[in-house]
């Protein structure tokens, strides 16, 4: 599992013209899912989201949760962060989850989230041509495998 985090002031994303999720102050969470991932990868990538200190704090310093804020927080399937560009110039897409089961993860992963975080939590759409139109603040993003706990 992995997930690509960029601290915002503000994010939407649309469908077809239309807003489906939309934040301010919060984070931005691409998320992509392999064949290998289990409940363990989503629980850990959970708290270690919840708990990453990448905000502000009065002095300035990275130094507050999405918590502590009291930010929000917009989640987008994105299965392109599994390309392979090890051959050629047409990126692979093997090692990302098929649909059917990245569904299932980002369903339960959305889920979860949003029990440990104690509030909504907004989303794209699963399987859609998506627009996603992000104020990436600082700019801080950051990304996060669960298979490479650094």
């Amino acid at each position: 599992m992995r997930v690509i985090l960029q601290r915002v002031s503000e994010a939407k994303v649309e469908v077809a013209g239309s807003a489906v999720g939309s934040i301010s102050q919060g984070l931005m969470i691409l998320v992509g899912f392999t064949v290998h991932d289990t409940r363990e990868d989503l629980l850990w990538m959970i708290g270690k989201i919840l708990r990453l200190r990448i905000f502000s704090d009065a002095e300035d310093k990275m130094n507050l949760s999405i918590v502590d804020v009291g930010g929000e927080i917009l989640v987008v399937s994105q299965f392109t962060l599994f390309a392979s560009t090890k051959k050629g110039n047409r990126p692979s897409f093997t090692h990302a989850a098929r649909p059917e089961m990245a569904r299932r993860n980002y369903d339960e992963f959305v889920d979860l989230l949003q029990q440990e975080f104690g509030k909504p939590v907004e989303t794209g759409i699963f399987g859609e041509m998506m627009e996603v139109k992000i104020s990436n603040h600082g700019p801080v993003t950051i990304a996060i495998d669960s298979k490479n706990k650094e």
